[in-house]
């Protein structure tokens, strides 16, 4: 089996964000995005992987390397013929999977616990395609299955504006390669009011023709990090996921003796903790942070060369080279690379200064 990571498109709704920087390169616990499905990946011995990347994408590869850290072999896919859906990313890759079976995974997809049990299923059942469900609030928002007066699975509809479950249908396909090929030489954008290959229009054609689709049902945490809250909430449930062995302070970082820490926080290397620092974890710091008069709370990820002074910051993602330097508590939010929040009170004429992008979010 070989795996096919989607970490194309424009990230829209991440703006302003992904303006610089593609999302699945976001930092979530400090890591890139797309390392979650990396390793995920991984876990289940697949050892054979391609990151399908937008034309001309150079920093994924730069940010990933050959994929070694992980114990993987990446391979880097250009998208071919603009945004015509994900359901073409699987057929633009066949090369690349030849005869083998292929795990395709949403690479802003977030899943914590193993993918073994999806794998074992699609293999012992010899199925065609195995699909993942999720319990979600509003199921009208994501693909969804319908199901029979007998609960037998007959057909999966894109964003219905009244679906029959709770359940989604999430970015996590298993299929045999020559199943899917026979399936996608069937189907048109045409059918499809996005005008894109609609990758349930593949699902549907095969329920439609006998072939062998299953499927299990996610039993802990998924998320589709498409939105900035669900980017916060994701951080949230991978520094849940910290053990006590990764809440490690690296020696070379220095704290001073009225320095608090409580709960589980990893610390990167050279910070600098001043005094009166409060950090409640789980958190994770990364190296080079400098932290001064403020308060650090759980389900914070701090990326390099940081410094706060004065603030409290809670259930937020702070990206590398940010200096935050004001009074107040920030919460449920994104700070992006290199930016700069300060206190409107040190300028003058006082008020709220602010230089406000497309897409920005401020509350004031």
């Amino acid at each position: 089996m070989k795996a096919i990571i989607a970490a194309g498109g424009r990230g829209t709704r991440l703006r302003p964000i992904t303006w610089t920087m593609n999302k699945h390169l976001s930092p979530i616990a400090n890591e890139p995005l797309i390392v979650n499905a990396i390793k995920k990946v991984a876990a289940v011995g697949i050892t054979e992987v391609a990151i399908n990347i937008n034309p001309g994408d150079t920093e994924m590869e730069a940010a990933l390397g050959d994929g070694s850290t992980w114990g993987v072999k990446l391979t880097y896919l250009e998208q071919q013929g603009g945004a015509t859906g994900i359901g073409v990313i699987p057929y633009n890759a066949r090369e690349f999977v030849g005869d083998d079976d292929v795990l395709f995974y949403l690479g802003d997809n977030i899943i914590l616990g193993s993918l073994q049990r999806f794998v074992d299923r699609f293999k012992r059942d010899d199925l065609d395609c195995c699909l993942a469900f999720s319990e979600v609030r509003d199921a009208s928002i994501f693909g969804t299955p319908v199901f029979d007066d007998n609960k037998t699975l007959v057909g999966v509809e894109e964003k219905p504006e009244h679906p029959q479950t709770n359940l989604a249908v999430t970015g996590i396909y298993l299929y045999k390669m020559k199943s899917y090929l026979e399936a996608f030489a069937n189907i048109s954008r045409e059918a499809s009011k996005r005008n894109e290959y609609e990758i349930t229009h593949i699902h549907d054609w095969f329920l439609k023709n006998n072939y062998k689709l299953g499927y299990e049902e996610i039993t802990g945490w998924w998320k589709d990090t498409g939105m900035p809250e669900d980017m916060v909430e994701g951080n949230q449930l991978l520094l849940n996921e910290m053990t006590l062995e990764e809440a490690v302070i690296d020696p070379t970082s220095s704290l001073v003796e009225d320095t608090r820490i409580q709960g589980r926080v990893q610390m990167g290397k050279d910070c600098i903790i001043g005094a009166n620092v409060l950090i409640r974890g789980p958190v994770k710091i990364g190296n080079g942070v400098k932290l001064e008069n403020c308060y650090i709370g759980p389900h914070t990820s701090v990326g390099d060369g940081v410094t706060i002074v004065q603030a409290e910051i809670e259930h937020s993602i702070v990206m590398s080279g940010s200096v935050i330097d004001t009074p107040g508590r920030i919460v449920d939010s994104i700070i992006g690379h290199n930016a700069q929040v300060t206190h409107a009170e040190r300028t003058f004429p006082q008020g709220k200064r602010m230089i406000i992008g497309e897409n920005s979010q401020v509350e004031v």
